[in-house]
């Protein structure tokens, strides 16, 4: 069972007339519900935080978790928790499906975005065992779709359970990562002041790298309405795509005039696992497709450990700078609310800037060709739109679609013998 000693918890066996033991440090602990495969959770670890409990419903996901946090304890399904342990912190990447701007757009009342619900009844239902720190993540879009009905409804809930609140939009490639990730980070505590650790820290973000050479992400799965380009970085890996699978982004490395796609593993790194992460999902799971949705579902490494650095952060937050924010007001990228006040934060995306790795230079694996009917299908979508494109990379897709093409054919007919 898990009890609070000196105000931290520590994992004590239920036995009565317990020997004496030697007086240790109290252990950093975290609760991870919706925890995909581990991304706070290894982030969290970089700071000495252990995971006591480790709740998701996808059985590829609980393989990974199960793999690689022996000493946890799992759960299956939110809806069934009775209580939470009490631990430091409780981290919720909750579902995006229906807050996503390529998900069903649903809002927080989806089926799956609305499991957040549980979380929150649970912080409130046991308030002697409360955490130090919630914290929260989900996609940028849900500040915009239905007027930001999901942070409402979130934001609500903590304040009327006593809890003060701050978010900020955070992006992946702050931390060095080429890869464009943007993500809402919200951090609660009833004890703390959570805008010192979120919003104390802002490096600015930088002007945007122009192309030159440099190697370029895209979707080759959509092209009607968008591309998701990216100088220097892969746009977002996600769960889902345009076509409804889960697949890799494409990359268009124009030194070479070669349109690629990168491995598994590489994938894996740009969310700052080790390569090879998710390997245990092959047991429940056969080919890559279930690992990439895990991949493209997981929080950034990099940016959790991130924050579990700065939960012990010391020092002064600006509150005058911001405007105060009216309810039912649009929601801006980053906002606080203390004491019954609610007031925009001026913070940028960037909270850092760590030594930036150019992508063509942090793949470690050959990047794979992109096929030649998944080139054709793109380039005839994006044709047909009317979205801004270089001229260039519509001329370097067309010649890799025939060449490619052409090694195909003869791929096919060696293979015929």
């Amino acid at each position: 069972m898990l009890r609070r000693t000196s105000g931290s918890p520590e994992l004590v066996d239920c036995v009565e007339d317990a020997a004496p033991t030697l007086s240790v440090a109290p252990r950093l602990s975290l609760a991870g519900v919706f925890a995909g495969v581990g991304g706070f959770e290894v982030g969290f670890a970089r700071h000495g935080y252990e995971s006591a409990l480790l709740c998701d419903a996808d059985e590829a996901a609980l393989a990974v978790l199960k793999a690689r946090f022996p000493s946890a304890e799992f759960s299956t399904d939110v809806r069934q928790l009775v209580e939470l342990p009490a631990v430091d912190v409780v981290t919720a990447g909750f579902p995006c499906q229906d807050l996503s701007q390529v998900g069903s757009r649903k809002g927080i009342d989806g089926p799956n975005s609305s499991l957040v619900g549980f979380v929150l009844e649970l912080l409130s239902a046991d308030r002697a065992n409360a955490p130090r720190w919630i914290v929260l993540e989900n996609v940028p879009f849900m500040l915009r779709l239905h007027a930001g009905r999901a942070m409402s409804r979130i934001v609500d809930k903590l304040e009327a359970n006593g809890w003060s609140w701050a978010y900020r939009t955070v992006d992946s490639r702050a931390f060095g990562l080429p890869q464009r990730r943007r993500r809402v980070v919200l951090l609660a505590s009833r004890e703390k002041d959570p805008r010192v650790p979120l919003l104390g820290q802002d490096a600015g973000r930088p002007q945007e790298t122009k192309r030159g050479r440099r190697a370029c992400g895209f979707y080759w799965t959509e092209g009607n309405t968008g591309i998701g380009w990216a100088v220097d970085a892969v746009p977002p890996l996600k769960g889902g795509s345009g076509v409804h699978i889960p697949s890799p982004p494409a990359i268009w490395f124009p030194g070479r005039r070669f349109i690629g796609t990168p491995s598994l593993g590489d994938a894996e790194r740009l969310q700052g696992f080790e390569a090879g992460w998710t390997e245990a999902a092959a047991e429940v799971a056969a080919g890559h497709r279930r690992r990439w949705r895990l991949v493209g579902n997981a929080v950034s490494v990099p940016m959790s450990a991130w924050l579990a650095g700065r939960l012990s952060a010391q020092g002064s937050f600006d509150a005058a700078a911001g405007e105060d924010l009216q309810h039912g007001a649009p929601w801006p990228a980053a906002a606080w609310g203390v004491n019954g006040l609610r007031r925009a934060s001026t913070v940028s995306d960037w909270p850092v800037r760590e030594k930036y790795v150019h992508l063509a230079s942090f793949l470690q694996d050959r990047a794979a060709p992109l096929s030649a009917r998944a080139t054709a299908g793109f380039l005839q979508r994006l044709r047909n739109s009317t979205l801004a494109r270089e001229q260039n990379f519509e001329k370097d897709l067309a010649r890799h679609a025939k060449l490619q093409q052409k090694v195909e054919s003869r791929r096919r007919r060696r293979a015929r013998g």
